[in-house]
């Protein structure tokens, strides 16, 4: 009887859904774009495109969720083809990106996903993401209790910085980057989980500054699993990132 429970257990385990759930509501003010950064156009596609493209390509995904703003004008135009029982849109982005991503999982949940299926979040404006990449994640973390991330190991050196009225910008001391990594998505965990965590989160905010997913998470004690990106997996945030991006897009 215990070992039936045991092959039960690990079957319901290797079978738990996955889904993605791709933040689109922000405005992006420091790309300096007059419209949103993930509308932009990028080597023939919108960025939006190139990301949604990715996780289109990879193998077992459930569905994929955008999240974009109430007001958004700009998606169903720049995306037409985002249409099919696997690709859903939610008007339900919210001021902050961990509100956005909140309020996706309460939407995915009134879709029927459950508190144990995982869900791998990811911004938008990550267009160079790859399939394999993804995939990586995916194979790491399916089997974990906590979940994790895509991350780079710095190999930098650090600065802590006084900021100056002008606008100057002073070195005040050098990190230590020996056990350093840099975040990027998608960071993959539970439903129930990441809910968990993020209303924890939101119920102190004088205390706890959420940056991404995982900084959420380990704010309830647990320690996600850092899974080696890669150098290729930019966010575009300043203005001169979208030439980047267009040039490794061009040398794929």
């Amino acid at each position: 009887m215990q070992k039936n429970e045991t092959l039960h257990a690990t079957s319901s385990r290797q079978n738990t859904k996955i889904y993605a759930l791709v933040t689109c509501a922000g405005v992006g003010n420091r790309a300096a774009t007059t419209s949103p950064k993930q509308y932009q156009n990028l080597a023939g596609q919108t960025v939006i495109q190139h990301t949604l493209a990715a996780f289109e390509q990879v193998k077992g995904l459930s569905a994929t969720l955008v999240v974009i703003a109430p007001t958004d004008d700009y998606f169903e135009h720049c995306v037409p083809n985002f249409v099919g029982p696997k690709n859903w849109v939610a008007r339900v982005g919210g001021n902050t990106r961990a509100s956005s991503v909140l309020n996706g999982l309460n939407e995915l949940a009134s879709r029927g996903v459950q508190n144990h299926e995982w869900v791998m979040v990811h911004d938008a404006a990550r267009c160079l993401i790859q399939p394999a990449w993804i995939e990586q994640l995916i194979a790491a973390c399916k089997d974990d209790e906590v979940g994790g991330l895509l991350a780079l190991p710095l190999a930098d050196t650090l600065k802590d910085a006084h900021c100056l009225p002008t606008g100057e910008a002073r070195s005040t001391r050098t990190i230590n980057r020996s056990h350093t990594w840099a975040a990027q998505t998608p960071q993959m965990f539970r439903l129930g989980l990441l809910q968990t965590a993020l209303k924890h989160a939101f119920n102190q905010p004088d205390t706890i500054t959420l940056t991404d997913e995982a900084s959420a998470v380990e704010v309830l004690g647990h320690q996600p699993l850092l899974v080696r990106g890669h150098q290729e997996n930019i966010k575009i945030t300043w203005p001169d990132d979208f030439a980047l991006a267009e040039r490794l897009i061009q040398t794929r």
